[in-house]
């Protein structure tokens, strides 16, 4: 019999069209059945703002089920926050977190993300203070700033054109670091702890007396730097457009540097480097579940892949240490796959205390602030 090509032809344009209607409705039906994405509401750290608006995250959480409603703040507002009709808070820091979770029984924790506190700085300073004894190259192979020297230097009124030898940056500004507002942001929280640890004899502050006690030389420190701003996002940005002459040293979260570094737009020049304060502190963002869903939001923040892999974009580390280094590798950036001078703060109430000493003293003008300690 012979075959006819054109009815052949046909048969199987026929069965393409039955096979693509068949993957339709099972399709179709598969949506149908699959459970619409929960809204979630929460609090957040100013500095993941921009994480959670990029459109790549939202895709993600919307795969994994969830519509996430955020609204910023800073870490220590969150932990006073009333979370009626809140799902979840995620603060830049431990300490807040630590608070919200023993006020709300029940909740969960977990961390999706962290960034070890930093320095953003400029190679002529970074040689005015190696010559000085306070910036050094560890055996890691990154600059470490010793924190007790520093604060040695700021003790004693060391103003920049005090250093010796110094022709690069002979200005008659005070030796300081420039932070955020530590009334308001949990990146200067952060430096307060280091600084209140070393100035403690290398102790966490566990008492309020300790506290008190580290105050006189920890004020000088914030108290001088004037205005400052309320978010992290403000110093970096006068680094970045103002340069050295406005920002010679600022904190920051190391992630603000990685992730602007990353986007290769030349706004990181090779004038600037990236120091670690000897000992630094780790800023863990805590998500605090408040329900069921937030809990669930949590997990899924945590143990996606891809989110896991977005987060390190914006310069986080997450529990892929690997990803880590495959993100520096691919931007050509360097930073320490392990740092070792590493403490923990205090807790919320010790810290807390020592904040509301400081607005105590910002109130009450210079007059009343403690004298500097040698």
């Amino acid at each position: 019999m012979a075959v006819n090509p054109r009815r052949i032809a046909a048969i199987l344009l026929g069965l393409v069209l039955v096979l693509g209607v068949g993957i339709g409705i099972v399709s179709s039906v598969r949506d149908s059945l699959a459970p619409a994405p929960v809204t979630v509401s929460g609090y957040i750290g100013s500095e993941k703002a921009a994480f959670f608006a990029d459109a790549r995250v939202v895709a993600a959480l919307k795969r994994g089920g969830f519509i996430v409603k955020v609204r910023t703040a800073g870490s220590r507002e969150i932990a006073t926050k009333d979370f009626t009709g809140i799902d979840f808070a995620f603060p830049a820091g431990a300490p807040a977190a630590e608070k919200i979770r023993r006020e709300h029984p029940g909740t969960q924790s977990v961390v999706p993300f962290y960034t070890p506190m930093a320095i953003a700085t400029w190679a002529p300073i970074v040689d005015l203070l190696t010559a000085a004894g306070v910036v050094s190259q560890t055996n890691g192979g990154y600059l470490a700033l010793d924190v007790e020297a520093f604060m040695a230097l700021v003790a004693k009124d060391t103003r920049w054109r005090d250093l010796p030898a110094n022709t690069t940056y002979p200005v008659n500004k005070s030796v300081l670091i420039t932070s955020t507002d530590v009334r308001t942001s949990n990146s200067a929280a952060m430096y307060l702890a280091i600084l209140s640890y070393v100035a403690n004899g290398r102790n966490v502050v566990e008492t309020d007396p300790d506290g008190a006690k580290v105050l006189q030389a920890i004020a000088p420190l914030f108290l001088r730097q004037g205005y400052v701003e309320s978010s992290s996002a403000g110093p970096f940005d006068d680094y970045l457009v103002q340069g050295m002459g406005k920002a010679p040293m600022v904190m920051i979260y190391e992630a603000q540097y990685l992730a602007q570094a990353a986007k290769g737009d030349g706004s990181i020049t090779p004038q600037m480097r990236l120091v670690y304060p000897a000992p630094t502190i780790l800023s863990k963002h805590t998500l605090v579940s408040l329900t069921p869903h937030g809990a669930e939001l949590g997990s899924f923040l945590a143990n996606d892949p891809e989110l896991r892999s977005l987060a390190l974009e914006y310069g986080f580390r997450t529990s892929d240490t690997a990803g880590f280094k495959a993100f520096l590798a691919a931007h050509s950036l360097s930073a320490p796959d392990t740092l070792i001078d590493v403490i923990d703060p205090p807790t919320y109430e010790r810290l807390e205390a020592m904040i509301i000493a400081l607005e105590q003293i910002y109130a009450t003008g210079p007059a009343a602030s403690p004298s500097p300690t040698p």
